[in-house]
């Protein structure tokens, strides 16, 4: 038997709603049919499709931030830490959760949503910035640096679903992993 709870499951609904059609176009009907629940259990826990939202979007920026820390976080050498997040396997064509709602006029002007995507953003150049701070660079070089990392995987995932073409963040990682360790890749 699971364990997840009512809210668990409108909040998982949700997230994989939003990640597929946005926020703006996902309606609460719609998470209420995916998550199996009440339509009571909805509105006791989420009494608008804001509250919902937050919920959810927040949701996916713990997950994807906790995903990053396993590898930015650990004892590996910084630039270690960095290639291996840089290089770790993403769905290219499905693009970056956190990232897609950038273009969501709905949610950019949320002011509760745009705080909660600004956020993961502004953590994760936060911990880029430190382990470019690690390697000696001065903090300014290492805010540059941090910004031209989490730009390429944001890039290369447009130019992935731009093209059809997964290996354009393959490509995009390569190239910009080949300037940070001066190493030419085949």
């Amino acid at each position: 038997m699971s364990t997840d709870t009512a809210r668990d499951r409108l909040v998982g609904a949700a997230q994989d709603l939003f990640a597929v059609q946005g926020v703006g176009p996902t309606s609460p009907r719609a998470v209420l049919a995916a998550s199996g629940v009440g339509q009571g259990s909805l509105y006791h826990h989420f009494p608008t499709k804001h509250d919902l939202a937050v919920a959810a979007v927040g949701a996916t920026v713990d997950q994807t931030l906790a995903r990053a820390m396993r590898t930015l976080g650990s004892d590996a050498p910084a630039i270690e830490r960095l290639v291996a997040y840089l290089e770790r396997p993403r769905d290219a064509l499905a693009g970056c959760r956190i990232g897609r709602l950038t273009a969501e006029q709905a949610v950019m002007d949320d002011e509760g949503l745009r705080d909660v995507v600004d956020a993961y953003f502004v953590r994760l150049l936060g911990v880029l910035t430190g382990i470019f701070r690690e390697t000696g660079l001065p903090d300014d070089v290492a805010g540059d640096r941090a910004h031209a990392a989490l730009a390429i995987i944001q890039g290369g995932f447009v130019l992935a679903r731009a093209t059809q073409d997964p290996d354009a963040l393959a490509a995009a990682v390569r190239g910009f992993v080949g300037l940070l360790t001066q190493k030419e890749h085949p």
